[in-house]
């Protein structure tokens, strides 16, 4: 499947997936550093691992934010530029975290890095989907989001190795990594061929004409020769106007697809942060492992992650989005016991290995799924955002495992497995009964986008 998927790419299709692909990689590694120290840092400062942990439940829900400012951006002004600012801007504030003097200092900082973490991965998303051959989609899909645990793999990595030399500051400082991607970017990955034609077809008065009576209000305020029209006619009101309106308008013309994204992607971050924020403290507070114990569990899991991810997604491109979904969804459940209740570490590796193929299986679908069913003309904005959106919604997960895990003597197996063996059974029925657009075409001269 992989050597079909691949042949017959040219050179600029191959660094731009490799661009997306390293984008995800590295901004999940900034991510994945803040997970490995919570307990030192709560240490530190004096605080318990819950409180702390608010900097993880502030970098989720911040994500939204940023994948709706940096998907509007995408969409007006090319996935490329866009790209490039996101990614430098991660790897400053990254960086920027391991100069905390205190708490709240961390949380402000991590609540900024979330709102430019969520920007990257539908913006990266959406310009490699929009350049690869159809035929690719699914292959790519899956090793795009098996950027997300190579980027968890690489903080594993540093762990083990850096962390007893440079402590958890200096984790978090390796952050400022990524920004090395900004000159490839730059200079190698090309504009995505399906927005450059969408560029050419746009009419040139901003505000778009709308059925809705709302809509035509605001485009009444703007237009009038009024003082609010003055006002509105001003750059930075404007331009939250135009934005207020193609929302509301979007909205308005796809409610179904979007709410069914939305749900589906809450189901999603449950599954993945449910499996992974608090393992590595399960690993060292429950069962009291070394940080070379922890650190080497975690290279496995995420060895597993990708090869469910790429596996998943390249099936998905044979069987379809929903089927390939479902049944990786499924495998978590009788993987559960394996993962959560052993106290040997070679037992909890091969759970751990076993069951981030479930969980990575599951995501390796989502990018070409979103993709596909976003339509055309949100596709920079609708994908990252309907996913951060979820991860909102899903970003209580870790205060309320932690919650429950120091509640019963710091019992983390129990409500992780909770929270996975529920989330299992909703992201498979959701899946199920949903919406499909498989190879549905992202250039004008294609098939129409039609979801079913």
């Amino acid at each position: 499947m992989a050597i079909e998927a691949l042949s017959g790419w040219t050179r600029q299709q191959k660094l731009v997936v490799t661009a997306a692909f390293l984008g995800w990689a590295l901004d999940a590694f900034d991510f994945f550093l803040m997970v490995f120290v919570l307990k030192d840092i709560s240490q530190e400062f004096g605080t318990s691992v819950q409180q702390v942990g608010n900097a993880i439940l502030l970098t989720l829900a911040a994500r939204p934010v940023g994948a709706f400012i940096f998907g509007r951006l995408a969409d007006r002004y090319g996935r490329r530029t866009t790209l490039t600012v996101d990614v430098l801007l991660y790897s400053v504030l990254g960086f920027a975290s391991g100069f905390s003097t205190n708490l709240t200092m961390l949380l402000i900082i991590r609540a900024l890095f979330g709102a430019a973490m969520g920007g990257e991965w539908g913006v990266g998303a959406s310009l490699a989907m929009e350049t690869i051959p159809p035929k690719a989609r699914g292959f790519v899909s899956g090793m795009l989001q098996a950027g997300y645990p190579t980027g968890y793999l690489l903080a594993s990595l540093a762990f083990w190795f850096l962390f007893p030399i440079i402590g958890w500051r200096g984790m978090l400082m390796l952050g400022a990594l990524p920004a090395l991607l900004v000159a490839f970017i730059r200079l190698g990955v090309p504009e995505s061929p399906a927005w450059i034609e969408r560029q050419s077809e746009k009419p040139a008065e901003i505000l778009v004409e709308s059925n809705v009576p709302l809509i035509k209000n605001i485009r009444w305020v703007v237009e009038s020769h009024s003082i609010f029209g003055a006002i509105a006619r001003t750059a930075l009101i404007k331009f939250l106007i135009v934005q207020l309106v193609d929302v509301i308008d979007f909205l308005s013309k796809h409610w179904k697809i979007t709410l069914y994204s939305i749900v589906l992607m809450t189901a999603f971050n449950f599954f993945s942060h449910g499996s992974q924020d608090l393992y590595p403290t399960f690993l060292r507070v429950q069962h009291k492992f070394d940080p070379r114990t922890v650190g080497t569990i975690g290279v496995i899991l995420n060895i597993g992650a990708i090869c469910g991810g790429i596996l998943f997604g390249a099936i998905s491109q044979r069987i379809g989005r929903r089927r390939a979904i479902v049944i990786a969804a499924l495998l978590a459940l009788p993987i559960l016991p394996l993962w959560g209740l052993p106290a040997d570490p070679v037992w909890l590796g091969l759970g751990a290995f076993l069951m981030q193929i479930a969980v990575q299986g599951a995501w390796g679908v989502i990018p070409v799924h979103l993709n596909e069913l976003s339509p055309p003309e949100g596709r920079g904005t609708f994908p990252g955002t309907v996913y951060q959106l979820g991860n909102l919604i899903a970003s209580v997960n870790i205060y309320i495992q932690a919650g429950i895990a120091e509640s019963h003597g710091n019992d983390y197996s129990y409500p992780m497995m909770l929270t996975i063996g529920i989330v299992a059974v909703i992201i498979a029925a959701v899946t199920a009964f949903g919406f499909e657009a498989r190879g549905v075409s992202f250039l004008k001269n294609g098939r129409v986008h039609d979801p079913a």
